[in-house]
């Protein structure tokens, strides 16, 4: 698995600490920045994640804002993206299992590092489970398509 990981300057230290973690693991990593705290708009890099996941040279993206949400809801604007922002470990299975969930999104500023950890663990071991989600799924696809 090869994930695309991205942050703004709110994001980057827990951004450091989720790349630290998965390097020790067999899933491939394409850091998209930023790499400093210096102040930058979030959506440049929501972008660069999840275009890279929308084309295919990442199987999903990883980003990481002050809360979470606003990086998240700039890489929603990108076709195919199912981009979202748990904040437990039941929210973090279910975007997975129901929602096929493509982007994890992290609150740099508002998540114990253990709790997004925990999160980024879940989401990368939780299956899609298909069935009735599917056509749910199917339906969002849709909406980017007539609207």
């Amino acid at each position: 698995m090869k994930i695309a990981l991205g942050s703004d300057h709110a994001g980057y230290p827990l951004k450091e600490l989720l790349k630290h973690y998965l390097a020790g693991t067999a899933i491939e990593v394409e850091d998209m920045g930023t790499d400093s705290t210096e102040r930058v708009d979030y959506p440049d890099y929501a972008e660069k994640v999840a275009v890279a996941v929308r084309d295919g040279r990442a199987d999903r993206g990883l980003l990481v804002c002050a809360t979470g949400i606003g990086i998240g809801i700039a890489a929603n604007k990108i076709r195919g993206i199912r981009a979202a922002a748990p904040w437990s470990a039941e929210t973090a299975r279910l975007c997975r299992e129901h929602n096929d969930a493509n982007i994890l999104c992290l609150a740099g500023r508002y998540m114990e590092p253990p709790l997004a950890l925990q999160l980024l663990q879940i989401w990368l071991e939780t299956p899609f489970a298909g069935g009735r989600h599917q056509r749910r799924v199917d339906k969002i696809t849709a909406l980017e398509k007539h609207n």
